[in-house]
């Protein structure tokens, strides 16, 4: 790519950052141009939290697209060995680097990649990667060019990502309580001023983890927050890239899912149960604790305030929990009155 070429992918990234506050789509935005101006079939961004330790959030542009961001720890495979070193790094032929790890959900083949660390304020924040099929894809210009457009795209994404820190549960890397009502006042928002390009119905599951003090007395909190933590990534696995996972406090948990009509909510309130109590959490030391979960489902009527449409999936959720535990309940169109549920 010539130089005036570049020039102008990156000022219309910088344009559109400035005007994007989604996180996400912020990140998107930026593998989107990587594609634009390196020989990539593939780009990805992961963005850390403020222990510099776990993934916060991530995309991807071209081949696997689709698929979520692998997750990462500090050291681990390519992107770990940049937020530890700080340093970029260009990959001739990844079978012969010991940094490079392959794994099982990748879904497309790598060659060669390059891979530049985010910083901001003297830290670096996450790592924007490119890989191609072939070996020897990458040069000298374009590092340059990379460490360019890592740079052009930080001050948006670390704006978006702070703003992004306030409204997560950092132990499971959930929306945090903050979140959940503006996020439901948006997604109605979006519903009810879509007009003919409607995304659809708007659903909800809330999910609470069932007789949870046993897992805190007979294993201890640490294990018990291993088991939040495990219990949200299950959660992420089973559902998709647009749905909004929040803990709503404690062990209670909260899925917004826009576009999925009862149905199809109550099928994945299922799947989720079904995999909670098929598959105890792995404590470690060959501990394992088995535990379940209760899901009650409600589906928006267009006209009932965020605070209402909780209560319903609420009610569904007691609901569950009064007809034994371990069930997908779901709401009625009416208002349900409260109950009082075992926990």
């Amino acid at each position: 790519m010539d130089a005036a070429a570049a020039l102008h992918v990156l000022l219309e990234l910088t344009r559109r950052l400035t005007d994007e506050r989604s996180l996400p789509a912020a990140l998107r935005l930026v593998t989107d141009a990587a594609l634009r101006l390196l020989p990539g079939d593939h780009a990805s961004i992961r963005v850390l939290d403020h222990t510099c330790t776990e993934l916060l959030c991530g995309a991807r542009s071209g081949t696997g697209r689709d698929n979520k961001p692998q997750s990462f720890r500090l050291g681990e495979g390519v992107a770990g060995w940049v937020v530890d070193h700080r340093e970029l790094v260009r990959i001739d032929e990844v079978t012969r680097d010991p940094r490079f790890v392959a794994l099982p959900a990748q879904g497309f083949h790598i060659a060669s990649m390059l891979a530049v660390p985010l910083w901001s304020a003297g830290e670096v924040i996450g790592v924007l990667a490119a890989s191609h099929p072939d070996p020897q894809r990458f040069s000298a210009d374009d590092e340059a060019l990379a460490s360019l457009l890592a740079n052009c795209a930080v001050p948006p994404i670390e704006k978006a990502r702070l703003a992004r820190l306030a409204i997560t549960d950092p132990h499971t890397m959930a929306f945090n309580q903050a979140f959940l009502m503006p996020g439901l006042q948006g997604e109605m928002d979006r519903t009810r001023g879509a007009g003919d390009d409607s995304p659809g119905p708007l659903s909800m599951l809330l999910m609470d983890l069932d007789q949870f003090k046993r897992v805190n007395d007979g294993y201890g909190h640490a294990a018990g927050d291993a088991v939040l933590r495990a219990f949200a990534d299950r959660v992420r696995q089973a559902t998709r890239e647009h749905d909004k996972l929040v803990r709503r406090g404690g062990d209670e948990f909260v899925l917004i899912m826009p576009g999925a009509p009862p149905e199809r909510a109550a099928a994945v309130g299922e799947r989720i149960r079904e995999r909670i109590a098929r598959e105890p959490f792995d404590l470690g030391g060959g501990v394992f604790a088995p535990v379940t979960v209760s899901v009650g489902v409600a589906t928006w009527d267009g006209r009932e305030s965020p605070e209402d449409f909780e209560k319903r999936a609420d009610a569904a959720m007691y609901d569950a929990k009064l007809h034994g535990r371990n069930q997908v309940s779901a709401a009625p169109a009416a208002e349900a009155p409260a109950a009082s549920a075992p926990k």
